[in-house]
């Protein structure tokens, strides 16, 4: 029921993924090096199978430009696209396995900086790679992320080349895309009950097609390049002839493992990313379980590699692009599989009309909204222990790919996290650090690890002659080995200078932690039983 009452805001935005969905489902497989059915088929399973098994009411799954380079040599190194269908098949099984033995934890532990740096480097890579589509200069394949360009060229060099391929009709349609894409965002038009219900990028992609039509016949006419493109099929049987199967007889082969696993991790890594990304940007702020989304992966890659599809990850560009487009619900992702499988099988002919230059302009929008100044400004404002994380991780990702610009972040998020643990190994407080008696007071913090080793021993070192020390460890829970070592040594230590010790230790025995499995059954206890909910 509650599905049903999200419907005016799940269908409309559903179209919308739909329509940046065909271009980026045709382009991961021209990269990959895969036939371009295979990316429909990723997009399709991405929708109706796994948007069915997730428990993300706002992700989309397909095809992952991330996984194009493996792809691509995957299928050189195995020998046939059949074959490569095979190792997708298995990784998925790994994959779902990976969601049994409770992986998605990893997810958790991903910084808030740098999952808000990574979307705010997505958004800032989407709307540099739009510029050159938008002039109708269209070599790089749609959907790339990666700063490395398989044409030779790069993000920055590009925009030099472009200057070569300038489309005067592309130009037409992304000024006037834009122009109508801003003119939908004003207030005076959201306040018009026709407009709430009509969604700006689909009166976008109806203009695009209405001037390519126009000067299809003139000298501003779009080449075959700066359109979708995506295979027609002869009839139904036909369409049922675009579907390839895996080759089985070679489940020995020890190369199609190593390829399953390697698939089954980096698509695993990249889900669990953009499930928390997602989530930050879900306005309900729900919290998608982690283990759940894993098993649904790993169900849709091995129905998309059983069919003849691209292994599937859930992808930011397309889960942001359904939330900035108001879906509410995971029918949005559902539905939006079923019109790309209706689409394919009855209208490709329609599809094929789409200029690319249109798309552009929509993914301008989704661009923009996910790196606004006002992301900046919020960062900043957190300090810099967040700010340069938050930075560094959109630079790596601009200019290197998503996850090597996530790994650099994260590295340089860790080294504050180790820095301000460094720092803070125990309390100071100017006026309770001295006693009433003159007794300096040292309170260690709750988890005292080795790398606090260092500044403790400092600590020590400069307490004077003949004074008392208080080391208050009753709010420890945890103190590494190697700093209780530290502390019996300047126990030692203080009786030649003169100093007295008091240790206040740990109260170990009132302190009762329970493992997150008995709190999870605890709650489905109180959640069943009656008694215990009242």
């Amino acid at each position: 029921m509650k599905y049903l009452q999200t419907l005016k805001s799940d269908l409309p935005a559903s179209i919308i993924v739909f329509l940046v969905a065909v271009p980026l489902c045709l382009g991961i497989a021209l990269a990959s090096g895969a036939p371009l059915f295979s990316g429909i088929i990723a997009g399709i399973v991405g929708g109706i199978v796994v948007g069915s098994m997730s428990g993300s009411q706002l992700g989309v799954s397909g095809p992952a430009a991330g996984l194009a380079v493996i792809v691509l040599t995957a299928i050189q190194d195995l020998g046939a696209f059949e074959i490569f269908l095979l190792a997708v098949v298995i990784s998925g099984v790994f994959q779902f396995l990976l969601g049994v033995l409770k992986a998605g934890i990893i997810g958790y532990y991903f910084p808030n900086s740098v999952i808000k740096g990574m979307l705010a480097g997505i958004g800032v890579i989407i709307f540099l790679k739009q510029i050159p589509h938008a002039l109708g200069y269209d070599k790089d394949f749609e959907g790339n992320l990666a700063f490395s360009q398989a044409d030779g060229h790069n993000t920055i060099s590009q925009f030099y080349y472009m200057f070569e391929g300038i489309s005067p009709g592309a130009v037409i349609i992304s000024i006037a895309s834009i122009a109508l894409l801003i003119l939908w965002e004003q207030k005076f038009m959201k306040k018009i009950s026709l407009f709430k219900i009509i969604q700006g990028p689909l009166v976008v992609v109806a203009l695009g097609v209405a001037l390519h039509l126009f000067f299809k016949n003139g000298g501003m006419a779009l080449n075959a390049d700066q359109i979708v493109s995506i295979p027609v099929a002869d009839g139904f049987s036909g369409f049922l002839e675009l579907f390839t199967f895996p080759d089985f007889s070679h489940w020995n082969n020890p190369k199609v493992y190593s390829v399953a696993i390697t698939l089954a991790v980096v698509a695993s890594l990249e889900t669990l990313l953009c499930l928390e990304a997602t989530d930050k940007l879900d306005p309900l702020k729900r919290v998608t379980p982690a283990n759940q989304e894993l098993k649904a992966q790993g169900i849709g890659n091995f129905v998309s590699g059983f069919i003849g599809g691209l292994p599937v990850t859930q992808v930011i560009v397309r889960s942001s692009t359904n939330i900035l487009s108001g879906g509410k619900t995971k029918v949005s992702a559902i539905t939006h599989g079923v019109i790309l499988l209706f689409s394919a099988m009855a209208i490709p002919h329609i599809l094929n009309l789409i200029p690319l230059a249109s798309l552009a302009a929509i993914l301008f929008l989704v661009g923009y909204k996910l790196a606004k100044p006002s992301l900046f400004k919020e960062m900043y404002q957190k300090g810099w222990t967040n700010f340069i994380p938050f930075i560094v991780t959109i630079l790596g990702i601009v200019f290197t790919d998503l996850l090597v610009g996530i790994g650099i972040g994260m590295a340089v998020a860790i080294f504050f996290v180790l820095y301000d643990n460094y720092k803070k190994p125990f309390l100071f407080e100017s006026d309770k650090h001295f006693g009433p008696n003159g007794e300096i007071l040292l309170q260690l913090s709750e988890d005292v690890t080795f790398l606090n080793k260092a500044n403790i021993q400092r600590a020590l070192n400069i307490v004077p002659d003949n004074s008392k020390v208080i080391i208050d460890a009753s709010k420890s829970i945890e103190i590494h080995q190697d700093v209780i070592e530290i502390i019996e040594e300047f126990q030692i230590n203080a009786k030649e200078r003169s100093i007295e010790v008091e240790i206040i230790e740990r109260n170990i025995k009132d302190i009762k932690i329970a493992p997150i499995d008995v709190l999870e059954s605890t709650v489905k206890k109180y959640q069943l039983d009656p008694v215990l909910a009242n």
